[in-house]
């Protein structure tokens, strides 16, 4: 049965200490100051008995960012049964075991390194897989909803307004922002929110996708892949992120800010029921 979300049902933890430190420098002025610095750790991935790769993460949540890079990459199913989950912080490894039996070595080899930050990239034929998906045609956003969001997500306490150098991910629905995850890499936070998505059977045909980051493509990929139909970023495009919208059938939506952005894909989706001129005012 699936999870009813309420806004915010998952946010940033900001005061988690083990997620940034303290650093003393010294400014322009040759004073000192101490700022604060997200922390960045290794996170090995086993599939059964396969090493599958290395992430460079903050470290919260890696079971969910275990399950969903393996679903981002299609090897773990959307109908398989996870038996079990290992993680030792010790030892900085998490094990996914499930009942199919896998075998990732000929996929692993087709690995390509995308422009995602730290380590993105996308194996074997997953791009070759969007072809076979089809998004929610009735799927809607209101442009009254996303300026709502937006502001509840850019005042929300968090890593980014604490320490920076950082990005993050939000599912959302209507108006509410309802899971809120970070990463140092913008594909690590997605993932999390994937894994979050199977563990509690979260529907994605309603949702809107909301990122801090470039919509390349993997982003897009990703999205697609999540069969969530509307992705939103307050930052720009690449022209390989909007030809595979255009070809998947994905809304886009860039350079959100305030009351302003751009749509290249999917523009039939968009609801304009408030715009700049009569919007409220936008923090």
């Amino acid at each position: 049965m699936a999870k009813q979300l309420k806004e915010f049902e998952v946010r940033p933890t900001p005061d988690d200490e083990r997620l940034s430190s303290s650093v003393t420098g010294i400014d322009q002025n040759g004073e000192e100051v101490s700022i604060n610095v997200v922390t960045e750790r290794p996170l090995t991935l086993f599939l059964n008995a396969r090493e599958i790769v290395t992430m460079m993460t903050i470290g919260d949540h890696p079971d969910l960012l275990a399950i969903g890079f393996l679903l981002n990459q299609g090897m773990l199913k959307p109908d398989d049964e996870i038996t079990a989950i290992e993680y030792d912080d010790d030892i900085e490894t998490i094990v996914v075991r499930t009942n199919r039996e896998t075998d990732y070595e000929d996929k692993l080899k087709k690995k390509v390194q995308t422009s995602g930050c730290a380590q993105g990239t996308v194996f074997g034929d997953l791009m070759d897989e969007l072809d076979g998906i089809t998004l929610n045609e009735n799927a809607r956003i209101h442009t009254s909803a996303l300026y709502e969001f937006s502001k509840k997500i850019n005042t929300q306490p968090s890593l980014y307004l604490k320490a920076g150098a950082i990005h993050g991910c939000v599912l959302c629905k209507d108006d509410k922002p309802l899971i809120y995850m970070e990463d140092v890499g913008r594909h690590n936070a997605i993932d999390k929110i994937a894994g979050y998505m199977f563990i509690h059977k979260i529907e994605p045909d309603d949702k809107i996708f909301y990122t801090t980051g470039r919509l390349t493509s993997e982003m897009v990929i990703k999205c697609v892949k999540m069969r969530i139909p509307i992705l939103v970023s307050r930052s720009g495009f690449t022209a390989w992120g909007v030809e595979l919208a255009q070809k998947a059938g994905l809304t886009l939506i860039g350079r959100s800010r305030g009351h302003r952005f751009v749509a290249l894909s999917g523009q039939d989706r968009i609801i304009f029921d408030a715009t700049p001129k009569n919007a409220a005012p936008h923090a």
